[in-house]
Order: structure tokens, then sequence, then C-alpha cells
């Protein structure tokens, strides 16, 4: 059949990849050109597309089965595998170490050589219609005739899409900023075989690795405390990171130099859109469900729909038939993500603001997983939860327990650093000191 999937980011490039290598023809249209020959890509329309990232094993899953060329470039670019132990489950794959620059990277390469996809720069104006069916799409004015059209335009797409069936603000904002380990460099601390984590007073702190001594660092604070909102001044970034010492060690300048200036990332949705009713249209990705990046994930998300995409296709799905099908996995499979999320961040806003853990209300998954520091029963609830190989709702038969723990006065430590009226007197003196 011919395809013609609107957007080349990591989920258009995979999926159409993924239908070309079973003999379909696939045109994927993307406004960015790709890399530059320097090697620079500012990646049009993609606020994030400089910001850390997190790759669950999923994606590196995906891309093996369906596309193995690109994950043997991705590896050739220096993403790094990375094991963790899971209860019950022994040694499991953990993620891939990577920025999404480097992902990306490796997909373009990967796209050149792929027999039947063929990645051409363009706008998608609108779709084709006829006789109530996706017949194509306009592509900077020119009509493209197809038997299916791929919405994966990523969470801006603006290509005739449902109203969102749940979510909204997630109420969170982060800064990041982006290092370079110097040679002969080791780590800072580790809380995680793929991350630091550090929860404190008001605000939350994450180290993401990346390859060949890559790293960013970002701090995650609620939209409704401004306060914090000057950490994108790079002085005051630095200042903040000297305050924090797992941070300190990190970004020390005898072990890291900066790659970027400090950024914001803002207006951040939780949110889940229905498949549209018109045969030969179906919506991947982004376009279905967008998270908060705290929990890394988006691209997971993306790449299991990817997955089941593809087995409905091979199982024989029509054209105009596949979104059905497409659509009911995804409000079995996605839907309880985002509807996690909604919970989890709704709380976790409110905990941020100095409000106690809400024992009138279901323990939202994060805290039942923070449990398991007091319960180690919770262990076996919470890993595969955590790894994306259980759904929120397996969390249920966990939730009496650690609401046990929490009613009997437990509460997650703060990590070592600032409070966040602390961290506000030093972002105060960084900026009278810099005026």
């Amino acid at each position: 059949m011919r395809v013609v999937v609107v957007g080349a980011g990591p989920t258009g490039l995979v999926l159409g990849a993924g239908l070309a290598r079973r003999g379909h023809r696939v045109l994927a249209v993307d406004r960015d050109a790709g890399p530059a020959e320097d090697g620079r890509w500012a990646r049009r329309g993609v606020m994030q597309f400089g910001h850390a990232h997190g790759f669950r094993p999923q994606v590196s899953t995906v891309l093996r089965r369906h596309w193995p060329a690109a994950y043997d470039h991705w590896l050739a670019l220096g993403a790094e595998p990375v094991d963790v132990d899971l209860p019950a489950r022994g040694r499991v794959p953990g993620g891939m170490l990577s920025r999404r620059i480097t992902l990306e990277r490796a997909l373009r390469r990967a796209a050149a050589t792929t027999a039947g996809l063929e990645v051409r720069q363009g706008h998608v104006d609108r779709l084709l219609e006829r006789n109530g069916r996706v017949v194509g799409c306009i592509v900077d004015g020119v009509g493209v005739e197809a038997d299916l059209v791929v919405d994966a335009s990523g969470r801006a797409g603006r290509l005739d899409r449902t109203e969102t069936v749940v979510g909204g603000d997630c109420g969170i904002a982060y800064v990041n900023r982006t290092y370079r380990l110097l040679p002969g460099a080791s780590r800072g601390p580790m809380s995680s075989p793929i991350a630091w984590f550090g929860s404190f007073d008001g605000y939350v702190v994450i180290v993401f690795p990346h390859e060949r001594g890559h790293f960013s660092v970002v701090f995650v604070r609620p939209t409704a405390d401004p306060a914090l909102k000057d950490l994108r001044h790079d002085a005051v970034f630095d200042a903040a990171c000297r305050a924090v010492p797992a941070l300190a060690e990190w970004t020390d300048a005898r072990r890291a130099a900066p790659t970027s200036r400090a950024m914001a990332g803002g207006a951040l949705r939780n949110t889940y859109h229905a498949q549209r009713s018109a045969p030969g249209l179906v919506a991947v990705g982004d376009s279905v469900t967008t998270t908060a990046p705290t929990a890394g994930r988006g691209v997971a998300m993306a790449y299991l729909q990817v997955d089941e995409f593809l087995r409905i296709v091979d199982a024989g799905a029509r054209p105009d038939t596949v979104a059905d099908e497409f659509g009911a996995w995804c409000d079995r499979e996605m839907l309880p993500w985002v509807v996690d999320h909604v919970h989890t961040d709704e709380a976790a806003a409110l905990r941020w603001q100095g409000h106690d853990v809400d024992l009138t209300r279901p323990l939202p998954s994060d805290l039942i997983v923070a449990a398991a520091e007091v319960d180690p029963r919770l262990h076996e609830h919470a890993g595969p939860y955590l790894a994306m190989f259980a759904l929120p709702q397996t969390l249920a038969v966990a939730e009496p327990m650690a609401r046990a723990v929490f009613e009997a006065g437990w509460r997650p430590a703060h990590s070592e650093g600032p409070t966040r009226d602390q961290l506000v007197e030093i972002i105060g003196a960084t900026l009278a000191e810099a005026a």
C-alpha cells in the first residue's frame, strides 16, 4: 500500500521504516531538512530536541525487532545499552544512554538506505478526503494520494486531531542544561543505572547520563511556584548546581564543561487523543499520548504503539480498518499511563507546595513505589510498573500495603541540598550579584 507519514521524528521514521521493510511504499514528510553538512541540527518545531531524554528498554527492543540497521547506527554513534536487576526477573535491559539528537541522527542515516522509504522536507497543509475516506494529503499545495495517512506529527501537530479525552496541563516546568565530561573524568553519583534522582523540599532534580560523556541536569518545579523560574539564567543555574552536593560533583569544572545554555521547558501536558473516525487515517505516538517528561515514558510509549501498529498490519488489517483495532488497543494500553500521570503529577505538585500526603484519596503511583523503601514486599509490584512491563492498575493490590506505611507516619526523605526557600535565596543573591 501507499503510505504518507506526517512527521519524520523518532515515531514517524521507525513506523515508516517498519512498513517499508514489509514492502509498502512510504513517504515521510517533515518540515525539518535534517542535520546540516557541518553536523548542526536545530530540529525546527521540536522544543525538547536538545533537552534531556531517557530511553527505556522498549525503545531498543522495538528498533532491534523492526529496524535493526537503525539500532546498529545508534550504537555506532555511541548509544550505551544498560541492564538493570528486576525482582523476580533478574538481569533485564534497562534502557539506552543517549541524547535525542543522537537517536535521530541514527534514524536519518538508516532511512537514507532503507528501500521503499522516502523522507521529504515539506509541510502537510491538510488531508485529502473523498466519500468520507482519507485518500492522501496536500503537501506544499500539491496533492499526494495514499491508501493510508499516519499522523506522527507529535504533540504540536494540528492534523484534524480529536479533542483531549483526558489530561491537561501537568502543573510542572523545568530548566535543563547539557554538559560533557572532560577526557578521563568519571560520572558523578548515580541513584540507578540510568540516572541520578533527587527529591527536595519544593522541587526535583534529575541527572540523565547520555552517550560518550554527555549528560543533562534538569531542575523540575511546579508551575504554581514562579520564584524558581530564574533558574533559566546560566549563572543562577550554576549557583544552584553548586548548592546541591550531587550536582556539585557532576558539574565541577574539573570534571565537566557545559555544552549548552540553560534551557527552559514548559507548556507540558498529559493528554490522550482517541483515533478520529476517518477511514484511511491513523494517529500514532505523541499524536495519541503525551505525558510529563519526568518519568521518561514518552518515546517508550510511542514505540510500543509502533510495535502494535505493525503487528496489526502483519495480521492483515486493511488501511480503512487499522485505526479501529489500533485505537481499541491504545484505549487499553496507553490511556492508563496518561491517567496515571494526571493523578501522580497533581499530587506531586501539591506536595512540592508544602501539602502532606492526602490519605483520603488513593495513593498516587510514585508514593506506592516510594513505600517499598520501608516495606520490601512492594518491590515485586513496583519493579514491573517502573519498567513499564505492567500497567499502572497492577499497583492496586499493593496500595493497601503502601497506605499502611504512610498511615504509620513515614514520609520519603528529602535529598541533601537546599530547601525551596533556600534555593530562592540563592537565586536572588546570584541575580543581585550579576546586576
